[in-house]
């Protein structure tokens, strides 16, 4: 399985990276939404984790381009914030995100969302 973490800040990257480090889970990271794209016209994922907030290009308008790419639509999309606010969680279910991750979060309901997202994902 193929994860792409996308956030600004290398110690959460890491962190989330620990919390997939089973075996089988290839992680590769990007720290905004833009070079989250350019990693995706290359390689395929299984799922991304992004934050929400990030300079560059922010993490629902990541979801949005995802979204909106035929060949990129169908990826689970797990956004992660520190922010629960109602507008936020109602605009990303708008946009259509497979789940959402109120930080701070145990590795377990990482791979909860995960596994809601992709039944097929490892220990599902």
């Amino acid at each position: 399985m193929k994860v792409l973490v996308v956030d600004d800040s290398k110690v959460m990257r890491g962190i989330i990276r620990k919390m997939l480090g089973q075996d089988g889970v290839d992680v590769l990271e990007a720290a905004n939404g833009r070079q989250a794209l350019e990693l995706l016209s290359g390689e395929p994922v299984d799922c991304i984790v992004s934050d929400w907030n990030m300079p560059g290009m922010k993490g629902i308008d990541l979801l949005r381009c995802v979204r909106g790419g035929v060949a990129r639509a169908d990826i689970p999309f797990i956004m992660v914030t520190a922010e629960a606010l109602e507008s936020n969680i109602a605009e990303a279910d708008a946009a259509k995100v497979s789940g959402y991750l109120v930080k701070p979060f145990t590795a377990e309901e990482l791979w909860s969302a995960i596994r809601s997202a992709l039944p097929d994902a490892p220990g599902a």
